[in-house]
């Protein structure tokens, strides 16, 4: 696993069910609109062995009607979802900044926990993304710098910790630290808006 240049890395492990999963979801997501994974699968992606539930994904806000042709096709393609299957439904949480999730069919986990961006910082982290190459096809990811950030300073939990610890290890030559400390203190100006 490296970087290729500052927006690119290369993973060169076998990929799991995991990782089969996700990709084939955001085959389907592209069709649609733009997305960026962010949080845990983020650092397992990146060689950290533990378990999830969910991959958590920004997408860009859609319109009614794009947003169900994403929904048709996500059923279509053997996805439900486990909030509602009614699509306005679906459609108003995500206007509200609610997540709603996918998994496959009969199954819960692992689910695809799906947002809006609609805040700066979550719109903003389409801009710095990576696209992290695979066997298998690519997956783009937030900024490995707003990762360590989020999971240092606003999620903060043991588990969260560890996967900071993990990105921040692997890829200490190519980790710009000042960015780190700009995305804790916009984490920490948003915290108290």
């Amino acid at each position: 696993m490296k970087f290729l240049d500052k927006k690119t890395i290369k993973v060169d492990r076998e990929l799991n069910e995991l990782d089969k999963f996700v990709l084939d979801f955001i085959k389907i997501l592209e069709k649609h609109t733009d997305y960026v994974i962010i949080s845990g699968y983020v650092s397992i992606l990146l060689g950290r062995t533990r378990g999830t539930e969910d991959i958590d994904v920004f997408i860009k806000g859609l319109s009614k009607n794009k947003f169900i042709g994403l929904y048709n096709n996500l059923k279509k393609s053997g996805y439900w979802c486990l909030n509602s299957e009614e699509s306005d439904e679906l459609y108003s949480y995500l206007i509200d900044g609610l997540a709603i999730r996918f998994a496959l069919k009969d199954e819960t986990i692992p689910n695809f926990e799906v947002k809006f961006a609609r805040n700066k910082l979550s719109k903003d982290s389409f801009n710095e993304r990576i696209n992290v190459i695979t066997k298998e096809g690519n997956i783009k990811i937030s900024s490995l710098e707003r990762q360590i950030a989020f999971k240092r300073y606003y999620l903060k939990s043991d588990k969260d910790l560890e996967d900071a610890k993990h990105i921040e290890e692997v890829f200490k030559k190519d980790i710009d630290h000042k960015k780190i400390n700009i995305f804790k203190d916009l984490i920490m100006k948003d915290e108290k808006a």
